[in-house]
């Protein structure tokens, strides 16, 4: 199965631009590329940090620029996204029953879990133990089918202290004891830190990649 996986569009209002860039222009550029050339890609997953302040405007902005993908596309949440005005700008996003911006669902290879890691206003993120019930659920409720995790911050240091200040600090290693026991997961597809990183983590194989913008 092929699908793309994209991260940390941070999209701004319409008339502003981030770091010297215009994260909107940079965005259509990638649509127009998997427009071009993976529409054969069953699916696309963007791992958060939509937007850079989680303002309507950007959220509306990217709303348009979605319009034009050709694939179907499933949004994550980052620490840059705040979850009223992510979720007013998309209301069919998916939650869990404690209102957490994550989902699971079938695909031809196997099962997609998406997960969320916002610790709400900080950088750095969490995953409490209502997250940790439904992810062992989810988990379970896979029957060993291959599983496929995707999450915006890393579970564990990446070794740059600047992202490792941001990351899941014990709460990554609590995924990792919540994960143990099961033998079908297949890959971990993590945002945030904003470089291209793979290897494997507790016998994972993991991959970050770029943003789009900066």
């Amino acid at each position: 199965m092929k699908f793309i996986h994209i991260s940390d569009t941070h999209f701004v209002p319409p008339g502003q631009t981030l770091h010297g860039l215009d994260p909107r222009e940079r965005f259509d550029a990638c649509v127009a590329d998997i427009n071009l050339h993976h529409q054969d890609a069953e699916l696309c997953v963007i791992t958060g940090d939509l937007a850079q302040s989680g303002r309507p405007e950007a959220y509306g902005a990217l709303s348009q620029s979605l319009a034009a993908l050709r694939i179907p596309v499933h949004l994550m949440r980052g620490n840059h996204d705040g979850r009223g005005p992510l979720l007013a700008a998309f209301p069919n996003l998916p939650t869990d029953p404690d209102g957490y911006v994550q989902s699971g669902f079938e695909t031809i290879a196997g099962r997609f879990l998406l997960l969320d890691t916002v610790e709400e206003g900080r950088g750095w993120g969490s995953y409490c133990k209502k997250r940790l019930g439904w992810l062992k659920n989810q988990l379970d409720l896979a029957a060993g089918r291959p599983i496929y995790l995707f999450t915006h911050h890393p579970p564990f240091p990446v070794g740059l202290p600047s992202v490792d200040r941001l990351g899941l600090g014990a709460d990554g290693a609590r995924i990792g004891e919540g994960l143990a026991p099961y033998d079908n997961i297949r890959h971990l597809f993590i945002g945030h830190v904003h470089r291209p990183i793979t290897g494997s983590w507790q016998g994972i194989p993991y991959s970050i990649i770029r943003g789009t913008n900066h």
